[in-house]
């Protein structure tokens, strides 16, 4: 049972550079509720969490806590609060291990004080048990996958004790069970009276878990609504002031001839075993599996990270040897990772290098760097993937998420590829920027591009794919037309449930 205010943002309004990033913004959490934030990239979702947890000021309004104003807030006096955040992007130090990740901030610094490393170490496997990571306390934060790092940055706001936990996209890089194991403790939270803000894309998800949603449009808010009260239909409508009826826009292209042939590949490093598939010309291919069925690990084997070491590769029906991410882009095989702010793209830097970065050798001219011609060629992208960004010198890390995408897409395509892999290519992106995303693939698709799309969301890979390739411990279980697949024949041959495939 929700209670009372507990945190109560009124009015908020927050510009930058005289572009109104908030506009008398208002927003209620109850104690022992489960709030759910939802808006298009871009809608002031980002600034006012930054607010509330003070990363930024106001230029107007209030934010009360228990009915006493906040003056003067800032991350030290938020989480002195008892207000935590976890960010969709972890932020854990590479070189430090996962109990000393945890630990960071949140014990007391004493001059002269010893580390107590047992009970450092037996808090951390306490937090991670909770949250149901299988993590050992003592790896090192380097070596964790997207969903490791998102468990471990959970399991250090747990440790905080927090009255009021932000949530920003948490379950984007996890799998269904982890999904649910989240999903408990936010629960058993809501129990012991604390209030949990939850931003999320994935509006499916949302019913189950939150008490009332509220929606935010270009930096105002529209509705609040009890989540009993109102559709999925309705919420898409809400945030984007239209509807939108086509998110899958899945064009009819007639493949043409095999672009990509695998035969048997294996990767003893990667868990890589005896995958057999082709990929035509004008194709979508989309890739299902649970998490750590060797989806990620097989795209990275064909874009030679970890390349293989048995069975035979062919582009254009010539045996190839991929050997190296360089080899690869020679073969015309780009990829676009999953973490786009790791591997994808880099924030720091402008979008137009960001474009033509993977391009650099279509850019020398006796050894000298073409600027005009770098120029015009992250322009032509810029526009043909409608990326929305103040200029091309503009930084990446400036932009919305789905336009990080398309700065991310636009890098490979600027290498002129003919298999073109994308792993999770609309995670952690508005249903608008979704749609564009989508649209753009069937674009490219009729334009002879044979893409292979690695996609945890079932609904999108319905939706997009021609044919689908289910994968299970490493290999292929199942290759299934469109025509034929369901969400519950894909889930049955990803768990090896042969009664229901």
């Amino acid at each position: 049972m929700t209670g009372r205010a507990l945190l109560t943002a009124d009015a908020i309004s927050k510009s930058y550079a005289g572009v109104h990033a908030l506009t008398n913004a208002s927003f209620e959490l109850r104690a022992g509720e489960v709030h759910a934030l939802v808006g298009e990239n871009g809608a002031g979702k980002s600034t006012l969490v930054k607010i509330i947890t003070g990363a930024v000021a106001a230029d107007g309004g209030t934010l009360t806590l228990d009915g006493n104003r906040i003056v003067a807030n800032s991350p030290l006096r938020a989480k002195s609060l008892g207000i935590a955040a976890i960010y969709q992007q972890p932020a854990l130090f590479p070189e430090l291990t996962v109990a000393e990740n945890i630990a960071l901030g949140l014990e007391e610094r004493r001059a002269w004080r010893r580390i107590d490393w047992k009970r450092r170490r037996r808090e951390a496997a306490e937090l991670l048990a909770r949250v149901g990571a299988r993590i050992d306390p003592e790896a090192s934060a380097a070596e964790l996958t997207m969903p490791e790092q998102q468990l471990v940055e959970i399991a250090r706001a747990l440790s905080a004790s927090a009255r009021v936990l932000v949530m920003d996209e948490p379950t984007a890089s996890l799998s269904e069970g982890e999904a649910q194991n989240l999903f408990r403790v936010i629960l058993e939270l809501r129990a012991q009276g604390a209030g949990s803000i939850y931003i999320s894309h994935r509006l499916d998800e949302l019913p189950a878990l939150a008490d009332r949603v509220t929606v935010l449009r270009d930096g105002e808010t529209v509705a609040t609504r009890a989540l009993s009260q109102v559709d999925r239909a309705e919420l898409i409508r809400l945030m984007v002031g239209r509807d939108v009826s086509a998110i899958f826009p899945k064009k009819h292209v007639a493949p043409g001839d095999a672009v990509l042939e695998l035969g048997h590949v294996a990767c003893r490093a990667s868990g890589v075993r005896d995958v057999t598939f082709s990929l035509r010309a004008g194709e979508i291919l989309g890739l299902a599996g649970l998490v750590g069925a060797g989806r990620t690990e097989l795209a990275r084997t064909l874009f030679g990270l970890t390349p293989a070491d048995a069975g035979t590769i062919l582009v254009r029906g010539k045996p190839v040897r991929i050997d190296s991410p360089r080899r690869a882009v020679e073969l015309g095989i780009a990829y676009v990772p999953e973490d786009r702010r790791r591997h994808g793209v880099i924030p720091e830097l402008a979008v137009g290098a960001n474009i033509t970065l993977a391009a650099l050798s279509r850019l020398a001219r006796f050894g000298f760097l073409d600027f005009g011609l770098e120029r015009e060629i992250a322009a032509r992208y810029v526009a043909e993937l409608a990326i929305k960004t103040s200029s091309l010198s503009a930084p990446v890390s400036t932009l919305s998420g789905g336009n990080q995408q398309k700065v991310a897409l636009g890098r490979w395509l600027a290498t002129r590829p003919s298999v073109l892999i994308l792993d999770e290519p609309t995670q952690g992106i508005d249903v608008g920027a979704k749609a564009e995303i989508h649209g753009l693939m069937g674009e490219l698709a009729a334009q002879g591009l044979a893409i292979m799309m690695i996609s945890s969301e079932l609904p999108e890979i319905l939706g997009m794919s021609d044919r689908i390739a289910v994968m299970r411990g490493g290999t292929v279980a199942a290759i299934l037309d469109r025509a034929e697949a369901t969400q519950a024949r894909i889930l049955a041959l990803a768990l090896h449930d042969a009664a229901r495939a």
